[in-house]
């Protein structure tokens, strides 16, 4: 295939190699085990979608080949496509793969060649990739000049619910609270991330997603369902009928009236444009011809 690269490959073996706290392998099975059954719980990345595509509206220029990054279903190519875009995929799951014909790999080890889209796409998956710096770093060398980098990741402040519950569990059972839930990234590190990669002109900013629950298991099936249970390397800590018994009353205690709890996923969506020449630049640091204060000032 035209577009594998070792350079692509070989790009962070040359820097310190981060650690890795997420288990690829199990990552890789958990996407194939939800993916017959994806369709039942995609609206999280449906909203994630709907960000991106309203993002992509916005640009007022065309883009002719695109990268679906964590492509699960293929629904954001699909709508990629509707707009004249031809689209390769990718994904770490082997069954999303095959079932669009496209690329199994990992986000931080991608085998594009340099210059091979002038637009990616990524909604989802960052969350779980151990080299996040390096992961957007490949996805910016695969772009072409001026080539546009949309993503959405689930970011940090994303289910309050769940994780109090979850501590409030380990310590109604012992005295020792478990990492049940992964890192997360918040909108200011997402942005220092795309500026650490080389994006020019990086955004990054959020969107917040509600979701109301009868009880806590049926979170743990939408969860499940969408391959975004724990992943963290090392040894887990048994979840025992008393601990869900734990958890579930610590849900339920932030019902509503009606019986529903609400939990909350905060999205972070983000925008970088691969470096070029024709962009247009920040102006000289002092080179302003009038001050903030006056401007602010009555009748300024």
């Amino acid at each position: 295939m035209a577009l594998l690269s070792n350079a692509s490959r070989q790009c962070t073996s040359r820097l310190v190699q981060p650690p890795e706290i997420f288990d690829r392998a199990l990552r890789r099975l958990r996407r194939d085990r939800a993916a017959s059954h994806f369709a039942a719980h995609d609206f999280l990345r449906a909203h994630m979608i709907e960000e991106i595509l309203d993002r992509l509206d916005s640009v007022k220029r065309s883009f002719t080949r695109a990268l679906d990054l964590g492509a699960c279903d293929g629904a954001l190519g699909k709508a990629l496509r509707a707009r004249g875009i031809e689209v390769v995929s990718a994904d770490p799951g082997r069954a999303f793969a095959d079932a669009l014909g496209g690329v199994q790999c990992d986000e931080d080890r991608l085998p594009f060649a340099d210059s091979s889209f002038d637009l990616i796409v990524q909604a989802g998956g960052l969350e779980s990739v151990n080299d996040v710096p390096g992961a957007l770093t490949l996805a910016r060398r695969a772009l072409m000049p001026d080539g546009l980098y949309l993503g959405a990741l689930v970011g940090s402040g994303s289910l309050p619910a769940l994780k109090a519950a979850m501590l409030a569990a380990d310590m109604d059972v012992g005295d020792a609270v478990h990492a049940r839930t992964h890192p997360q990234i918040d909108v200011r590190a997402a942005g220092d991330l795309l500026s650490r990669a080389g994006f020019a002109l990086p955004v990054a900013d959020t969107a917040r997603l509600t979701v109301r629950y009868r009880d806590v298991f049926r979170l743990f099936t939408d969860l499940r369902g969408m391959a975004a249970t724990n992943l963290l390397r090392g040894e887990r800590s048994p979840i025992t009928r008393r601990w869900l018994a734990a958890a579930t009353q610590a849900f339920a205690k932030g019902a509503d009236a009606d019986g529903k709890i609400s939990e909350h996923f905060e999205i972070v969506c983000l925008t970088g444009w691969s470096p070029s020449p024709d962009q247009p630049k920040a102006a000289r640091r002092g080179s302003a011809t009038t001050s903030l204060a006056a401007i602010l000032k009555p009748g300024g």
